[in-house]
């Protein structure tokens, strides 16, 4: 099983538009580990303009995965793309559609969130 990181905010479309792409494209099973970025300055500081950003075991990180293209050269490289589902996905079989895979979630923090606006 790949474990993945995503760092994300609430109401985040970009970030929602990855999480359908890699379901459809990641090749066996994964856990993805949402990381709320706008509950810590420093993830802010970070990763603010830059979300959604995934990153692998070894701490590599993918910015801008919700361009299909991207993300299936990355899950490429890591052994871990489903060829069929990205051929059928460059065939113009449509937009994929947000699927069931396990996730962990971080703790929320007492106070609320911020919206990145």
């Amino acid at each position: 099983m790949t474990h993945l990181t995503l760092y994300t905010t609430l109401g985040c479309h970009l970030c929602e538009r990855l999480e359908a792409l890699l379901d459809v494209l990641h090749e066996g099973e994964y856990r993805l580990n949402k990381v709320e970025i706008s509950e810590d300055e420093a993830l802010m500081q970070r990763y603010g303009v830059r979300i959604p950003v995934l990153v692998d075991e070894a701490g590599e990180e993918l910015d801008l995965g919700f361009e299909p293209p991207r993300l299936a050269n990355w899950l490429a490289e890591r052994g871990r793309l489903d060829e069929a589902a990205w051929r059928r996905l460059q065939g113009g079989e449509g937009e994929p559609e947000r699927g069931g895979h396990d996730t962990a979630r971080t703790p929320a923090r007492s106070g609320g969130r911020r919206y990145l606006g």
